[in-house]
């Protein structure tokens, strides 16, 4: 089983102004203008997953002490924006917290995903369950975008660098320590919604293993 194969969605088939204007899926590919500086993470912030400052009952993101996270560069200098990336940084915490719970019927997943992207995170989590696998390491989150459609509706992309993460075999303990390669990398393109509890939940998620804008 490769490590975080294609998570959540098996092809990268839309533009983030399809996901603001669209709730289907499009065959457009992404256009320069939508290009991440994947390797140039200088003078940005580091931090565990994003905390929540609200007085909303949000479900519990913890993970083991072999599984970390790290979120570079997660303010947009602007609220409403703010708001939409942390919990777009929750929801991949929430799939973690899933696998490493060996539960696709997470409430964690409920939480932050809905429809299609609910479908697909569950479908994610029940492959490590049927391999018996969790994940130990470090993934790095980077290169964030958020694109505001009104108040209610946004964009996000952002890199994951996964080449600090394996598969862990629950029996045995056993680390696939595979070698890193341009797969390690993944390039992250979500459609958000808000809710009426003042969530931001993911309906929509696309990714690209090895994607020119995330590798060094």
């Amino acid at each position: 089983m490769k490590r975080r194969a294609l998570p959540l969605a098996t092809a990268f088939a839309a533009t983030a102004v399809l996901l603001l204007t669209a709730c289907g899926s499009g065959s457009d590919k992404p256009s320069n203008d939508d290009q991440i500086a994947g390797a140039d993470t200088g003078d940005t912030e580091t931090s565990a997953s994003p905390s929540a400052s609200d007085s909303i009952d949000r479900p519990d993101l913890s993970l083991p002490g072999d599984v970390k996270e790290a979120f570079e560069g997660w303010s947009m200098g602007d609220e409403a924006k703010n708001a939409v990336l942390a919990d777009a940084g929750r929801s991949m915490t929430a799939v973690n917290r899933a696998i490493t719970d060996g539960e696709p019927d997470s409430a964690a997943l409920k939480f932050y995903y809905e429809g299609e992207a609910l479908v697909g995170a569950a479908k994610w989590v029940q492959t490590f369950v049927d391999h018996d696998a969790t994940i130990t390491g470090t993934t790095r989150y980077y290169s964030p975008t958020v694109s505001m459609s009104g108040k209610k509706t946004a964009a996000v992309t952002l890199c994951a660098d996964e080449s600090k993460a394996f598969n862990k075999f629950r029996k045995t303990g056993e680390v696939d320590r595979s070698a890193p390669s341009e797969d390690s990398y993944v390039y992250y393109l979500s459609r958000l919604e808000l809710n009426d509890t003042g969530v931001w939940v993911t309906t929509e998620v696309h990714s690209q293993r090895g994607s020119a804008k995330c590798t060094p």
